[in-house]
């Protein structure tokens, strides 16, 4: 999609954070800094009038699949996970805040005296009157990844695309940390990143993308001013879709 000349290609967008992007410098927990520089990239796409709401892990201080491998209960460690991704919204919150930006979190497990509860018309006004609005708590279900959360949230606001942002540049046909000849995809199909495996988002997330014809846009939201041009219809990162 390429936006006419002052406009951008995306109104409405889901960001993806996952819960590392917020570890910065440290080995666990959040760092200020990294929260900050998130933060600041987010407003530089708020300043071109895109509707913004965000997903964000929260690997950074607690992952229930790993919890689960350690002997806690899977549906307790799931909840542990959810509780993880509420943290870091309320950090995300602040720093975003801190720009000078309008946020609401929302929680899809009833915690009202931080938060508000998910409601989808009310999710969507939000947006519609600029403000940021961050999707805590997953789902509300054990079981259910950030991915899958990112990718319901998305069709619930009716978004115009998914940006999952990473380390890398884009999606690659193997590890690019591991293997320096890895081949990074500039677009590929929903149906290639299921049967090639690659590691997108989860395959729950993927088949609720390509059955509702939501494009995903993999980049690296670590370099200065990505995200914007990726919102303004420039050639960022690896676009999946049809």
């Amino acid at each position: 999609m390429s936006p006419k000349k002052g406009k951008i290609a995306y109104r409405r967008i889901l960001l993806k954070l996952s819960g590392e992007s917020l570890l910065g410098k440290k080995q666990f927990g959040i760092d200020p800094d990294a929260a900050n520089f998130i933060a600041r990239e987010i407003k530089t796409v708020s300043n071109l009038k895109a509707q913004i709401g965000i997903v964000v892990g929260g690997g950074n201080i607690f992952r229930g699949m790993e919890g689960n491998s350690r002997g806690i209960d899977r549906t307790s460690a799931d909840y542990m996970g959810m509780l993880a991704t509420v943290i870091n919204s309320l950090a995300l919150q602040s720093a975003l805040e801190a720009q000078g930006l309008v946020t609401r979190v929302q929680t899809a497990i009833s915690m009202h005296e931080i938060a508000e509860p998910f409601i989808q018309r009310r999710a969507v006004r939000h947006l519609e009157k600029g403000r940021i609005v961050i999707f805590a708590g997953g789902t509300g279900n054990p079981y259910f990844t950030t991915d899958t959360a990112a990718a319901l949230r998305a069709l619930e606001i009716r978004a115009d695309v998914i940006m999952k942002a990473t380390k890398v540049e884009g999606v690659y046909d193997s590890d690019p940390v591991k293997n320096s000849r890895a081949k990074m995809y500039e677009k590929i199909s929903y149906i290639d990143v299921l049967s090639k495996n690659l590691k997108v988002m989860d395959a729950t997330a993927i088949s609720l993308c390509r059955d509702n014809l939501l494009p995903i846009i993999v980049f690296n939201m670590q370099k200065k001013g990505n995200i914007s041009s990726a919102i303004s219809g420039k050639k960022i990162g690896t676009y999946v879709g049809e």
